[in-house]
């Protein structure tokens, strides 16, 4: 058989363009902010993971343009070599600083972060215990770790208590969660998590993708949060959404972030964050710490947004204080039809298909940034409300209206 045979048979993205509904790669012709210009056009951003408003700060801009005068445009190698620069080490201690613990470790991704965490720390003869709604990269740092997968259901302590329960003792475990679950807002139980862990000899790891910046206090994440930031051993992060850069990190105790730095083969072979996006991410993590007022100002805009939707009678996910909002749409027609009349009125957000979503639960990911106005985010809940309830039900109508309207 033909090695390419796949790709030929695959036509979704082609049936999709035909009927004009295919949702993915606008070009954003601005910067991130809290209105774009996409195809020549104003666009209310609401589909964004830029939570702090800094991607467009000209703080971190002229930040990331002196990096470049400095230290020119890349480093051409991994952080072994001759790819740590100073700002790198800098960044390091202060994001350890900041997050309370002993030492950090830069990663060029934040899903390469996963990848080099996970299959540094864990291995052959080890247990990793995966929330199933956890993000692909922890199950892609799982696979390349050839440790054994055991998955437990989403925020279900009792199915994680009984399958560490089930593990053998003799084997190195591992939980791994999302602070906060990015398609669905959710909020891990990590107060459960890290009481299991306790009770079964766990190590426990969060990834805090999109719980940096967003929740706690000073910003500082879901340990923060939950006032258990000595009680969780690794925690990763991204700086491509409050850090308004590109990259990711992990912090830990010195001896575990010594050993990852060693054995991580995504961190060892692997060429370092450019100048500029360490010095951005750094400019951020500053700017950060001395506007603790953002994140509130975040879950106050998210909040607002929550109440306004509901009070259209839209149906959306509901148990979470996360600046991620999503709206049911169900099927995957009525998602991506929706999708393209917000966009053609104005309003840019996420369609979220199978698999991420279960048949039939598809959703529409709203998400928000501590700089956005409620006089902005009142538009574009009458956009949202108007399209969706107008929508009609059956799949037959819907593909009436993309045939007429198409």
């Amino acid at each position: 058989m033909d090695l390419f045979k796949k790709c030929y048979d695959f036509t979704t993205v082609d049936d999709y363009k035909a009927l004009g509904i295919y949702p993915y790669f606008h070009a954003l012709e601005t910067k991130q902010d809290i209105e774009v210009i996409m195809e020549g056009k104003r666009k209310i951003m609401i589909g964004s993971n830029n939570y702090l408003g800094l991607t467009g700060d000209e703080r971190v801009i002229n930040a990331g343009i002196e990096a470049f005068r400095e230290f020119g445009s890349g480093v051409s190698g991994s952080r072994f070599l001759n790819g740590t620069l100073t700002t790198h080490i800098i960044l390091e201690n202060e994001l350890a600083e900041f997050l309370h613990k002993e030492a950090c470790v830069t990663f060029s991704t934040g899903f390469q972060s996963n990848l080099g965490i996970i299959s540094a720390i864990a291995g052959r003869n080890d247990l990793i215990f995966c929330d199933r709604e956890n993000h692909a990269s922890i199950y892609d740092g799982a696979k390349l770790s050839y440790a054994t997968l055991v998955r437990f259901n989403h925020n279900d302590m009792e199915d994680l208590e009984a399958k560490l329960l089930a593990a053998d003792p003799a084997k190195g475990k591992l939980i791994v969660t999302d602070g906060v679950f990015s398609m669905s807002g959710d909020i891990c139980n990590l107060p459960g998590i890290v009481r299991l862990g306790k009770k079964y000899g766990a190590r426990v790891m969060v990834d805090d993708a999109h719980g940096f910046g967003v929740l706690g206090k000073n910003g500082r994440g879901t340990a923060e949060y939950f006032n258990l930031e000595n009680e969780v051993d690794i925690i990763m992060g991204t700086f491509s959404k409050s850090l308004a850069s590109l990259g990711g990190y992990m912090v830990a105790d010195r001896v575990i972030v010594e050993y990852v730095k060693h054995k991580s083969r995504p961190f060892i072979f692997c060429a370092a964050i450019t100048p500029a996006n360490a010095a951005t991410a750094l400019e951020a993590l500053r700017i950060l710490k001395a506007e603790p007022e953002r994140p509130k100002a975040l879950l106050d805009i998210a909040a607002y947004v929550r109440k306004g939707l509901l009070a259209k009678g839209l149906k959306i996910l509901d148990h979470s204080i996360a600046p991620i909002i999503p709206i049911y749409t169900y099927t995957v027609l009525r998602t991506l039809i929706a999708c393209k009349i917000l966009f053609e009125r104005g309003v840019y957000v996420n369609p979220v298909l199978p698999p991420a979503t279960p048949e039939g639960e598809c959703l529409i990911r709203t998400s928000y940034t501590s700089t956005h106005t409620t006089e902005l985010m009142d538009e574009a809940i009458e956009i949202i409300a108007d399209v969706l309830n107008g929508l009609p039900e059956s799949e037959e109508e819907l593909m009436a209206y993309v045939n007429q309207n198409g």
